[in-house]
Order: structure tokens, then C-alpha cells, then sequence
């Protein structure tokens, strides 16, 4: 019968070391997490947020298409579509 040995330590885990370690060195510094946002970040969130206006505006959307008396302008749609690529697009036809 041949027994084969480890290294000789039972319960070895090379992670437990080094999770302990960094638990102790977190306990030592008295640091806490903090958070920091970006002044661009701020202006994204603050941007996010709906006027009353706007909001009145997309609610008579919606409530139209519920109802089904929403008319889509065509014309409208279409002179914007062309706008729309006459100016984002580079090099031409």
C-alpha cells in the first residue's frame, strides 16, 4: 500500500492567507469607503430628469396611442428622417 502525502498542512488554502492579511491591514488603516462622482457624472443624472412640460407632453403621447386617436404626420417624419441624414452623414450618396 502506498500513501501519498500532501504538502503536510491540512486545511491548506493559499486565498485564506491572503483574505486575512487584508482584513487585517483594513482594520488597521481606520479608512472607510467612499464614494466620488464626477462633475460630468452629475450633469448626466441632473440631464436625466423630466421637466413637467416634457412629461405633460409625453403623457398626451402615450395616452393618444392607448386610445388609438394618435396621427402620425407623415411629412413631418420625413422632413426630419432627410434633415437628419442630410447633416450626420459624411462623404455623400
Amino acid at each position: 500500500m502506498v500513501k501519498i502525502h500532501g504538502s503536510g498542512q491540512t486545511n491548506f488554502n493559499p486565498y485564506k492567507n491572503r483574505l486575512q492579511k487584508q482584513m487585517n491591514d483594513s482594520k488597521g488603516t481606520g479608512k472607510k469607503d467612499q464614494l466620488e462622482i464626477s462633475d460630468e457624472a452629475k450633469k448626466l443624472h441632473n440631464s436625466e430628469k423630466t421637466d413637467a412640460k416634457r412629461a405633460s407632453y409625453v403623457q398626451k403621447m402615450k395616452d393618444a396611442v392607448d386610445k388609438g386617436t394618435y396621427q402620425i404626420d407623415y411629412e413631418k417624419t420625413a422632413r426630419r428622417m432627410m434633415d437628419f441624414w442630410s447633416t450626420n452623414t459624411k462623404g455623400g450618396d
